[in-house]
């Protein structure tokens, strides 16, 4: 026997489902601070120190310390800072310059073809 009938639409989720979120089931117990820092925050504390101290060991074999680190960010900070008013005072003074030839030369040709247009 065949049957007539369209397919039975699906049917939406309960509530009770479990929602997916990124191929992970959405827990209750998920608070705002626990999605914000991608899991429990003990874990998370307990991976970054884990970390830190591969990361720390290594720069110390290296003979970098924190102070140097920190040094060198506001050396670069400086560096880029006094570069880009240098930068911008240059282009600035070149473009007067030009600007001192080009604005006159560009008013007598405008004046010029004004004449011949009458």
């Amino acid at each position: 026997m065949s049957d007539d009938r369209p397919p039975a639409p699906e049917t939406p989720p309960r509530w009770s489902e479990t929602p997916y979120r990124q191929g992970r089931p959405w827990r209750r117990d998920d608070s705002p601070l626990a999605r914000f820092l991608g899991g429990a925050p003990g874990s998370v504390v307990l991976r970054l120190f884990f970390v830190s101290l591969i990361v720390g060991a290594f720069l110390m074999w290296l003979d970098i310390r924190p102070i140097d680190i920190f040094r060198g960010l506001t050396q670069f900070i400086n560096r880029i800072w006094s570069l880009g008013f240098d930068a911008v005072r240059e282009v600035l003074d070149y473009v007067l310059v030009g600007a001192a030839i080009v604005v006159p030369v560009w008013f007598v040709l405008r004046l010029l073809n004004m004449r011949g247009e009458r």
